[in-house]
């Protein structure tokens, strides 16, 4: 520990002036056993660091409120409406893009390989798999060469991010650039992949740059905007991770199932306000292109399977097979995170690592191999006759080459044939989706054909998942649970004939189940599932098939955000804490910490040393009380140090504290770290000789009111604490010698009046 010298020194400003606790004395474990933690590490593993949620009510910030109008307030909150609007607008804007360049490049593919087949199927092929190979290459060689974040879905990135846990460079505007463009590439190009996650990280990177003020880098910035500048205020803004899917209520659902450890009502009404823009933007461009004006995009474009018309009611008889679909799709979800974990592991390990081409290279060869597979099984499976379909269906067999049905003729001798196989695979993945799940289409798949198709797109999933491409496991898991729960739903046709069954309805079922065994989410999938299908009357059997997966797939491994969280390096905490935490207590987990303090009035050259030899990111300030004693005054952070020590304006001959004329020099936006960035480095900052031996008073620029707990309680206890209110430290301490104050209830319960005013800005928890 940095000491400040045997002599007094006047016990601070104002802001530090009755210090709150007294440094611990050393006692038979050696004095770092029992002090406060010293901050937490840099996650070397994957380049995160923990972000500063908690408000620092330094000198900086307290004058700043101070200066504040009371129009301030009111200014704020509407803005954070109207950056609602604009990150629903945004995000939705994005999703049109990708979905109408996803469905023409496709319409383009289908169309160019069904008119060439008529003369050569294997040129056919040829122009097929170039086209796919094409695509691929593009995705991958943008992220590995201009936005290596944006590879994979982004969701356990965006996870760690609302839980107090940044990733170096998922917020950048070349990552959302690299997500809209990789994810056009990746899925366009035929391969296993959906959409959706990279669409939770895209509305993540847009509600970032609005609040940060856009991109200085780029020279796409704007003054007016910057009022979001802490990482609390961001925070609030990623309403755009609810923005995925067109279910506004099961949007806000997934974001505060699956995305968040926090929520707070005000929250709760700006997300699903955002969700709610986002639907209404994607369904006016569903009506625009309905006149024809958006090329070969289909019905399918977006993410709604309208099911309404399928099966009406249901019987207690079906209870069976579909628990049984619940078992399956908890079991081919278990699968599918640990295979997924395996290979991405290995992928990490061997393949990664020798560099950009081996990576190029292996998407590459995963789209010849994907292009190959979808081509050449459909040869070999044999043409049915189209079945007699109604009048009114709507449905056409077989349909048009290049356009979105559910009867494809391909390698058939006869115009009045289909083949089963090829209607899955020659079709977008929504609308194959939409097949799988279409009424009144009984026996339009043999079981050898669904069988097929399982097997290989589940095996083609678990490749494709972790390469350097933008990847969802969304629309692919409803496509894995689609096809078995097809077979079973054929299973339970053919054995209950007295009963109106749709095979339809079985296909939703064995959808939600395999994201539930998969993805473990219960109450936000359930609903998004219920509005994206369009059948109420679905919900019982939706909520049966989601408990009996996930309860299934949590028996053998954790669901698969957070087994790939893991795999990158983010220390997400889980909602609840270790048996074994409630058998320790504070002490017990930091006594093998080492604590670094800093005086209050410190050396430059002994900061510079402490900062140089240390990773921690936070370091308690000690000052000299009236009788010498050493008290702690406070938390300063690594990030306000390194500002403080390339702005060299506070440097000081005295060794003594600074008095209060002098405070002034910085705003609180000065020590305002740039959203996703590495921020600043001590090997950045220059000093002479003369600088290193000048001194600094902390003082102004700690945090007087961390968060701290005695060194007895529960271990358990500080994990909820520490989660629920997303802290990056907590100091440890012994008990006090005597209560100043106690608080209750009442006494929170404060009236709004001229001079005091309770608002969400000011609310710490």
């Amino acid at each position: 520990m940095l000491s400040g010298g045997d002599h007094a020194v006047p016990d601070g400003i104002g802001m530090a002036r009755l210090p709150w606790t007294r440094l611990p004395t050393a006692d038979a474990e050696g004095a770092s056993t029992s002090a406060p933690a010293g901050g937490d590490e840099l996650f070397s593993a994957a380049a995160v660091e923990s972000l500063d949620y908690e408000v620092i009510e330094n000198y900086a910030y307290r004058e700043e409120q101070a200066q504040r109008s009371k129009f301030w307030v009111p200014y704020y909150v509407m803005l954070k409406w109207l950056f609602s609007l604009l990150i629903g607008v945004g995000t939705g804007l994005a999703a049109i893009f990708i979905n109408l360049a996803v469905e023409n490049f496709s319409g383009w593919k289908y169309t160019a390989t069904f008119a060439i087949i008529k003369h050569s199927y294997f040129v056919g092929f040829l122009v097929y798999t170039l086209f796919n190979l094409a695509l691929v290459f593009s995705s991958v060689y943008i992220v590995t060469n201009f936005a290596p974040a944006a590879a994979g879905s982004g969701i356990p990135e965006i996870k760690g991010y609302l839980n107090g846990v940044d990733t170096h460079g998922i917020l950048l505007f070349r990552t959302l650039v690299g997500k809209i463009f990789g994810s056009i590439g990746s899925v366009g190009g035929g391969l296993a992949l959906g959409k959706e996650g990279p669409l939770v990280h895209t509305g993540a990177c847009i509600a970032s740059l609005l609040g940060q003020g856009g991109s200085a880098k780029y020279h796409l910035s704007s003054r007016w905007v910057r009022i979001f500048e802490s990482d609390r205020d961001r925070r609030d803004l990623y309403a755009g991770v609810a923005a995925a899917f067109r279910a506004p209520v099961g949007g806000v659902l997934f974001a505060l199932e699956e995305v968040t450890s926090w929520w707070r009502s005000h929250l709760m009404w700006r997300v699903f306000f955002t969700s709610a823009v986002v639907a209404v933007v994607v369904r006016s461009a569903m009506n625009w292109c309905n006149s024809g004006k958006c090329g070969h995009f289909g019905a399918g474009g977006f993410i709604i399977w309208d099911i309404s018309g399928g099966q009406e009611d249901y019987s207690y008889q079906e209870l069976l097979p579909m628990a049984i679909i619940g078992v399956i799709g908890g079991l081919l979800g278990a699968l599918f995170n640990q295979l997924t974990l395996y290979i991405t592991k290995w992928r990490r390990t061997y393949l990664h690592k020798k560099g950009k081409r081996v990576q190029i290279f292996e998407a590459c060869l995963i789209s010849l191999v994907t292009s190959t597979i979808s081509f050449v099984l459909p040869l070999l499976r044999k043409c049915s006759p189209c079945p007699e379909l109604e009048t009114n269906s709507g449905i056409e067999c077989p349909h048009p080459p290049g356009t979105d049905g559910n009867f494809v003729n391909f390698y058939c001798s006869k115009d009045k044939e289909y083949n089963d196989l090829a209607t899955i695979f020659f079709n977008t993945q929504d609308d194959a989706i939409r097949n799988l799940f279409s009424a009144k289409t009984f026996h339009e798949y043999s079981a050898q054909s669904l069988i097929t198709f399982l097997v290989m797109f589940y095996s083609l999933a678990v490749v494709t998942f972790g390469t350097a491409v933008p990847a969802g496991q969304f629309v692919p898991g409803i496509m894995i649970g689609s096809t078995y729960g097809r077979l079973v739903g054929m299973f339970v046709v053919k054995h209950y004939r007295k009963l109106n069954i749709e095979e339809g309805t079985y296909a939703l079922l064995g959808a939600a189940s395999f994201l539930g065994g998969s993805m473990r989410m219960t109450v936000s999938l359930c609903v998004i599932m219920v509005e994206i299908t369009n059948n109420l009357k679905l919900l019982p059997l939706i909520m049966l098939v989601l408990l009996v997966s996930k309860a299934v797939g949590d028996f053998f491994n954790e669901g698969l955000y957070e087994e790939q969280a893991r795999l990158r390096g983010i220390p997400l905490l889980d909602s609840r804490p270790k048996q074994v935490m409630r058998n320790m207590n504070a002490k017990d987990a930091c006594k093998n910490q080492k604590v670094v303090c800093l005086p209050r009035v410190s050396r430059v050259v002994d900061i510079v040393s402490v900062l140089r030899t240390n990773k921690h990111n936070g370091f308690p300030v000690v000052d000299r009380g009236q009788n010498g004693e050493s008290l702690v005054i406070g938390l300063i952070l690594r990030s306000h140090l390194l500002v403080l020590l390339q702005a060299k304006v506070d440097f000081q001959n005295s060794p003594f504290p600074c008095g209060p004329g002098v405070l002034n020099r910085h705003n609180f936006s000065d020590f305002v770290k740039p959203a996703s960035s590495k921020g600043k480095s001590i090997d950045d900052i220059h000093l002479t000789e003369d600088e290193l031996g000048l001194y600094l008073d902390l003082a102004p620029f700690l945090n007087p009111s961390p968060y701290i707990v005695p060194e007895d309680m529960s271990l358990a206890k500080v994990y909820n604490l520490f989660r629920q209110l997303g802290l990056r430290h907590i100091f440890v301490v012994p008990r006090p010698s005597r209560v100043v104050g106690l608080i209750t209830r009442k006494d929170l319960l404060l009236e709004e009046d001229g001079h005091t005013v309770t608002t969400e800005l000011q609310s710490t928890s």
